[in-house]
C-alpha cells in the first residue's frame, strides 16, 4: 500500500515537535537578539512554554519567528512537511504580515483574534518579559524601554484564552507574571461580594 493510499490518520508525522526544534535552532542559529544573545536561546523557550499543548501549537511556537526573520516562504514551510495549522499560526504573529505592521498594539489586536495564535504570542511575550531582561532593556533604552509594549499587550493576549491556558505558560515561561495575572483578574472581578447570595437551591434555609 502507498503512502497515498494510507488513511491520513494511520500516518505517522513526518513533521515533528522535534524537528521544528532541529530548524529553529538552524535558523536563527547566527542570529542576535536586542541584548545582542543568541537569538535562538528566545525561540527554544516559546516552545518550551507551550509543553502543555498539541503538537501544531508548539510546532508554531519553535517557529514563530521564522517567517519575521528569515527568508523561509510560507509554501517552503509547507513543502518541509509544516502543518498548515501550524503555518497559519506563524503567519499570523508575524509583524510584517500585519494590516499595519508600524502599529504594534493593532497588531496584538490581530493576534488576539485567533485562539492559537494568542497562546503562542503569550509565550512569546512571557520570555521576553523575564525580570533580568526587563532590567537589561530598561538599562539600555531608558527613554521609552520595549518592555512597555509587551506590558500593554497581554491584557489584550490574555482575554482571548482561557485563564487555565495562561496559567500553564506562564508558569513555564515567566512565573513571575502569574502576580500580575491575578491581579488583572482581580480588578475585573465585578461580582458584588457584600451582597453576594449563597442560595443553594429550593432546599435551602437561612438561619
Amino acid at each position: 500500500m502507498s503512502d497515498e493510499q494510507i488513511p491520513a490518520q494511520g500516518r505517522t508525522p513526518t513533521f515533528t515537535v522535534e524537528t521544528a526544534k532541529v530548524l529553529a535552532e538552524v535558523a536563527h542559529n547566527r542570529q542576535k537578539d536586542k541584548l545582542k544573545r543568541p537569538y535562538r536561546d528566545h525561540v527554544l523557550a516559546v516552545g518550551d512554554a507551550l509543553a502543555d499543548f498539541d503538537d501544531e501549537i508548539r510546532i508554531a511556537g519553535y517557529l514563530h519567528d521564522i517567517a519575521e526573520d528569515t527568508p523561509m516562504t510560507r509554501q517552503a514551510l509547507l513543502e518541509m512537511g509544516v502543518p498548515e495549522r501550524s503555518v497559519d499560526i506563524i503567519e499570523r504573529v508575524t509583524n510584517r504580515l500585519h494590516s499595519n505592521p508600524d502599529d504594534y498594539q493593532s497588531g496584538i489586536r490581530e493576534i488576539a483574534e485567533d485562539h492559537d495564535a494568542a497562546l503562542v504570542k503569550i509565550a512569546d511575550n512571557a520570555h521576553n518579559s523575564l525580570p533580568e531582561r526587563v532590567e537589561a532593556l530598561a538599562a539600555k533604552w531608558p527613554d521609552k524601554p520595549p518592555v512597555t509594549k509587551y506590558r500593554d499587550a497581554r491584557p489584550v493576549l490574555y482575554a482571548a484564552v482561557e485563564v487555565d491556558e495562561v496559567r500553564k505558560i506562564l508558569a513555564r515561561a515567566n512565573p513571575w507574571l502569574l502576580e500580575e495575572f491575578d491581579a488583572q483578574l482581580d480588578e475585573a472581578d465585578d461580582t458584588d461580594y457584600e451582597n453576594l447570595r449563597y442560595d443553594t437551591g429550593p432546599g435551602f434555609r437561612s438561619m
